[in-house]
């Protein structure tokens, strides 16, 4: 953790750069965001590549307005480190009270999310794999998630250029959540009050659902794959053209979707927890396999057929180790 005077420090010498861009027609308020996590920048370099275009004129808006953010975490981007003080992407609310620079962050940018309609949020992955995007929850009037633009949702997803879908993600943290705080008793560090809070899978898709957007997470493919960046410069312009923002043609939506469904999360519980063979998210799982060893010889294995997703070798106890997800027939008539 920095101390009080680096953290000054960074505040006076650094600073947050939205680029917003507000035509004549109306339109839906378009919200882009790149690096939330400092060592994704596939969608930085996707986001500063059609900001080029526009002001070199090959791009034109005709309707609505849009605003790019390149890089939302500029600690944690200078740092080529996934986070700068704690993960931005959990626990995202306002506070009255900020701590972390990740607080500071929120300050600013929930404020320009509940400006707008639409969020579009670029991400990137750890280990290898191709590209996917993460959905909100189907219409619910539920206490967790209610949600009441769905349709219009999975209508911008099939547009983003991938084929693979998935939803779960809030669901799956509040049964973490739960099981973590059973585990852990009594909490007293403020790292446990954060990972212990109901609202620690609220990131930016969800908080932007919260006041009242719709939003999607595209991870663009695996940190340092060279296709990247093309993946979430297609999706922007793919956006773009599906909310009408620029004279183009409606992209073709995408057929033969995999669905698949996040059901549950696994921490680390001891450092030395370890996977039994490197694996990739989207590995596909069969009832009694190994995925892993605790530190006392305690086998964790698959309890249904499915898939592992989000593998983190490198987790730190208390943390995410993996994800578990089965196949979803919500998007099988699509």
């Amino acid at each position: 953790m920095r101390t009080s005077l680096q953290k000054n420090h960074f505040m006076q010498t650094h600073h947050f750069k939205a680029v917003s861009y507000q035509t004549l027609k109306p339109g839906p308020r378009l919200l882009v965001l790149g690096a939330v996590h400092g060592n994704e920048t596939s969608g930085t370099k996707g986001i500063l590549r059609v900001l080029a275009e526009i002001e070199a004129q090959a791009l034109s808006l005709v309707a609505g307005s849009v605003t790019f953010v390149p890089i939302t975490n500029p600690l944690a981007y200078e740092r080529g480190q996934r986070v700068g003080d704690r993960n931005l992407n959990r626990n995202l609310a306002p506070s009255a009270e900020p701590r972390e620079f990740e607080d500071h962050i929120a300050n600013w940018l929930c404020p320009l999310m509940a400006r707008h309609d639409v969020l579009l949020d670029l991400h990137s992955f750890q280990a290898v794999g191709r590209a996917f995007v993460m959905v909100g929850p189907e219409n619910n009037a539920d206490s967790l998630e209610p949600f009441a633009q769905s349709q219009a949702e999975v209508a911008l997803a099939l547009r983003l250029g991938v084929g693979r879908f998935v939803d779960g993600w809030l669901s799956t943290y509040a049964v973490g959540v739960a099981r973590r705080r059973a585990a852990i008793g009594s909490v007293s560090s403020r790292e446990q009050q954060l990972d212990t809070d109901p609202r620690y899978g609220v990131g930016t898709t969800e908080y932007m659902r919260s006041v009242g957007g719709y939003a999607l997470t595209l991870e663009c493919g695996q940190h340092n794959d060279p296709q990247a960046p093309e993946v979430a410069y297609r999706a922007i312009l793919n956006t773009l053209a599906h909310l009408g923002h620029i004279d183009a043609p409606e992209p073709q939506a995408a057929t033969n979707i995999e669905a698949l469904r996040i059901y549950d999360v696994i921490d680390k519980a001891h450092e030395l927890d370890q996977f039994c063979r490197p694996w990739s998210s989207f590995d596909p799982l069969q009832a009694g396999d190994l995925i892993g060893t605790r530190h006392d010889g305690t086998p964790v294995r698959a309890e249904t057929p499915g898939y592992i997703l989000f593998p983190n070798a490198k987790a730190g106890v208390g943390h995410e180790w993996f994800y578990l997800a089965k196949a979803n027939p919500r998007l099988s008539g699509v």
